[in-house]
């Protein structure tokens, strides 16, 4: 299981690379249990409920295509008996194969995007389907989802060496440069109006930074991108800058000052996977190294300050989980609601009171299995 990552990762803290490794075990061991043989395809999530002895059981719930499709890139990297044990029997290329025979349902951008991006990444001989079907979705020329539009272009980057997809290329870049706000390094959550009301179109999440700074460290290292390789730059050197002292990466952004406007829920996905697997790919595209953030982060995995008073394992190696996301436990997300609407009229609005009333100590005892491939994505990966 040695990569250069984690090759890395062992000479510059071993510690980090025990607890890696070991996360990497345990995404291995989850993956099969949240398997739906009987209709090949991953559950939307496993939530658990405490037994009388102390234990977990786990419940399956839902499927989830999206889920599948991330759960294949990131399977891809393991030796094929490997991949077997986690995808149901198949090779991520059969299984990627299952995903684009379903792909006439298929009527979420986002979900498409991602099958066409494992198709590309497992040279999948239909993978000009995949891409068609994408681009069907994706016909109207309307306003986007961010993370979707940073899906499409990953995964047009990813087929430019097996098929012509210049034009479609182009304009998925050009999209998602500008869905920044002004001259800001944040993405907004949406690629124009239309699609979040608008006291809220200032917020964008996470996700809405990651997903499109990889997308665009893929561009460059694609074909050479020097606009794209620095917009990727500037993004994720402001969400390295405002990562917490406990080596959080904060949930919601105000996409027009670069500021944060709710830190919590803080999500393990985004702590061992999101953003290592972003900032690599922006390392390994030319772009600066942000090892120490990526390392700070993975870190709090095992050191959760918010668990202090009562300390509790985000992992557990058996059954196979990591718990999903710490949060403060406010009614109706009422804090992030509060400081969305307040930030909207007054930049930089804190509602201090808000921190005092709702402590972040409330733990989400679930997990999907998205977490888990992109985690195998991030350590396990590279651009080759």
């Amino acid at each position: 299981m040695t990569t250069t990552r984690l090759t890395a990762l062992a000479h510059d803290e071993p510690l980090l690379h025990a607890l890696a490794t070991r996360l990497l075990a345990v995404a291995e061991a989850g993956l099969p249990a949240m398997y739906r043989a009987g209709a090949d395809t991953f559950v939307f999530t496993r939530t658990a409920k405490a037994a009388p002895d102390g234990s977990w059981s786990l419940e399956q719930r839902g499927t989830s295509t999206r889920y599948a499709a991330i759960t294949a890139l990131g399977a891809r990297f393991l030796p094929e008996d490997r991949q077997r044990a986690v995808l149901g029997g198949h090779t991520a290329e059969d299984f990627t194969g299952l995903l684009i025979e379903r792909l006439p349902a298929v009527t979420n951008l986002g979900d498409a995007a991602l099958i066409a991006w494992a198709a590309a990444e497992t040279d999948h001989p239909k993978l000009s389907d995949a891409l068609a079907r994408a681009a069907a979705l994706d016909e109207d020329g309307g306003p986007r989802y961010t993370v979707e539009a940073a899906w499409v272009l990953s995964a047009l980057a990813a087929a430019r060496g097996a098929v012509d997809v210049e034009d479609r290329f182009s304009s998925a870049r050009d999209r998602l440069l500008r869905a920044r706000i002004g001259d800001g390094p944040l993405f907004a959550h949406a690629t124009g109006p239309g699609l979040v009301p608008w006291y809220r179109a200032h917020v964008s999440c996470f996700a809405d930074q990651t997903y499109p700074l990889q997308a665009l460290a893929r561009a460059h290292a694609s074909g050479g991108d020097p606009e794209a390789l620095a917009a990727s730059e500037a993004c994720a050197a402001r969400i390295c800058a405002l990562q917490g002292d406990g080596g959080q990466w904060w949930w919601h952004y105000d996409a027009r000052t670069g500021g944060v406007v709710e830190g919590y829920p803080v999500y393990s996905v985004h702590q061992h996977a999101m953003a290592p697997t972003a900032l690599f790919d922006l390392a390994e595209a030319g772009g600066t190294d942000f090892g120490a953030s990526i390392r700070s982060g993975l870190r709090w995995m095992a050191d959760v300050p918010e668990l202090a008073a009562a300390p509790e394992s985000m992992i557990l190696d058996e059954p196979g989980v990591t718990w999903r996301k710490v949060y403060r436990g406010d009614p109706k997300k009422a804090v992030r609601a509060a400081r969305g609407i307040g930030t909207r009229v007054a930049p930089g609005l804190r509602l201090g009171p808000l921190d005092r009333l709702f402590r972040p100590a409330s733990l989400d005892r679930e997990c999907r299995p998205y977490e888990f491939g992109w985690m195998l994505f991030a350590w396990l990966g590279g651009r080759i």
